[in-house]
């Protein structure tokens, strides 16, 4: 029985990229891999098939031979044993990671190593700052629990004077092989949990496991301008790793306390100011609170309550020091409750001279803004 043309079984063109060949194989692998056809002899028949033609189209000097001499060019041996060897079989691996079995499988016949070094966990810390403390910045002192190499051991986790001594089951590999059809599949080796050593003799300090529960002091510097989600980022101040592995990272997340007279959006901040009829109708220069102290604003004569007025640079600063946003003062008419006789009598004396005109189009406009 012939052969099919490779190009064909993997129905690419014989101009086809490397790329292109390999998405082609990747598509069929899935599709016709035996885990997925239990008991189709035809699906695996196309598996290999699959296998054989990549495993050739796959190496430059292979799919030369093949396009210049057919499958004589290639020779018998080309497919490595029924498409399993040499770049097939390698490739087989991307397969398996398309499902997230990566990590299970050799290559060409050999495990992977599997390293008995974990980097550290990173750690969050939640802080809360107030308005002005996240305006002016500041540096806090923060008590932070973890784990650190045991210092009696120096983290191997066996006690002074012995070692740890390679598992005689995984032969310090951290992973065991069995055959399982075509292909090896490797796993966790039993005996050593996949560390590759077993420590006879554990350290009393950390009881073997090479790292102790510590709390460290660090000092921190937050920067102005932060706001609520703000991440500082402290490098290498997580939790140290296991057999000798690195050390994770801090990260420090900022929250910004309400405050009872600003409102912030972004840079800018927002707040009230409360005004006499008078001074709203007559004009006055009134002091209004912010980050920085008082500053005089100025409201002209005729100004109407709700009125916004604009004080620049008396917001928040940016984070990296590019500059200050506004502070931006809403008018406020305040009605007294209660009256002095004097004054009932001169807001009398007002009443009857007032001459207001309801129906202008101006302050129907108002009122419309009002009610949306």
């Amino acid at each position: 029985m012939s052969k099919r043309d490779y190009y064909e079984i993997l129905s690419v063109s014989k101009t086809a990229t490397e790329t292109e060949i390999k998405a082609a194989y990747r598509k069929l692998a899935v599709k016709h891999h035996p885990d997925k056809n239990p008991d189709d002899h035809t699906a695996e028949e196309k598996f290999k098939e699959a296998a054989e033609a990549y495993s050739v189209l796959s190496d430059g000097q292979k799919r030369a031979a093949y396009d210049r001499f057919g499958h004589q060019g290639v020779g018998a041996g080309a497919a490595g044993g029924a498409g399993f060897g040499g770049a097939g079989f390698s490739n087989i691996e991307d397969i398996f990671d398309l499902f997230g079995f990566g990590d299970m499988f050799g290559g060409q016949g050999g495990a992977r190593q599997r390293t008995a070094a974990q980097r550290g966990a990173d750690l969050r810390y939640d802080l809360e700052v107030t308005l002005e403390e996240a305006a002016a910045g500041k540096e806090e002192k923060l008590r932070i629990p973890r784990l650190e190499k045991c210092d009696e051991c120096d983290g191997k986790g066996a006690e002074k004077g012995t070692v740890p001594e390679n598992c005689n089951t995984c032969q310090g590999s951290g992973q065991t092989r069995y055959q399982q059809g075509f292909f090896s599949v490797m796993r966790t080796c039993p005996t050593c949990g996949g560390k590759g050593q077993i420590i006879k003799t554990p350290c009393k300090k950390c009881r073997g496991a090479g790292r102790v529960e510590k709390e460290k002091t660090l000092e921190i510097k937050i920067p102005a301008g932060v706001e609520t989600g703000s991440r500082l980022k402290i490098v290498g101040e997580g939790e140290a790793g296991a057999q000798g592995g690195g050390t994770g990272d801090l990260y420090v997340v900022l929250h910004v306390e309400e405050h009872e007279l600003f409102e912030r959006q972004g840079a800018n901040l927002y707040s009230a100011a409360p005004v006499t009829f008078a001074q709203a109708a007559l004009g006055a220069e009134i002091k209004v609170k912010t980050l920085d102290g008082e500053e005089d604003l100025k409201i002209p004569a005729g100004t109407q309550t709700g009125t916004v007025f604009r004080i620049k640079s008396k917001g928040m600063p940016a984070l990296g020091g590019r500059g200050k946003g506004d502070m931006f003062v809403a008018v406020t008419l305040i009605t007294p409750k209660t009256l002095t006789k004097e004054q009932r009598k001169l807001l009398e004396q007002l009443a009857e001279v007032e001459d207001i005109d309801f129906e202008d189009k101006g302050f129907m406009d108002k009122v419309r803004n009002i009610f949306g």
